[in-house]
């Protein structure tokens, strides 16, 4: 099961690529943009990993009990 730590940070790197794509598109800086994207895409990924893995150990635990 995913930790609280491991969540936080997945979060924070979503928050992280969108503060990047905003200061990109201050600057007009594509490059800024797209990697601030990515990291939101990045840490979107990551939070649906932890939802799954967190999904299964509910399943697992239900089973066990």
């Amino acid at each position: 099961m995913s930790n609280f730590i491991d969540k936080a940070k997945h979060k924070v790197e979503e928050l992280t690529g969108h503060a990047k794509e905003a200061a990109g598109k201050a600057t007009d800086d594509k490059d800024l943009q797209a990697e601030g994207k990515s990291d939101q895409a990045t840490g979107g990924l990551k939070q649906t990993g932890d939802k799954i893995s967190d999904a299964a150990q509910k399943a697992k635990d239900s089973l066990t009990d």
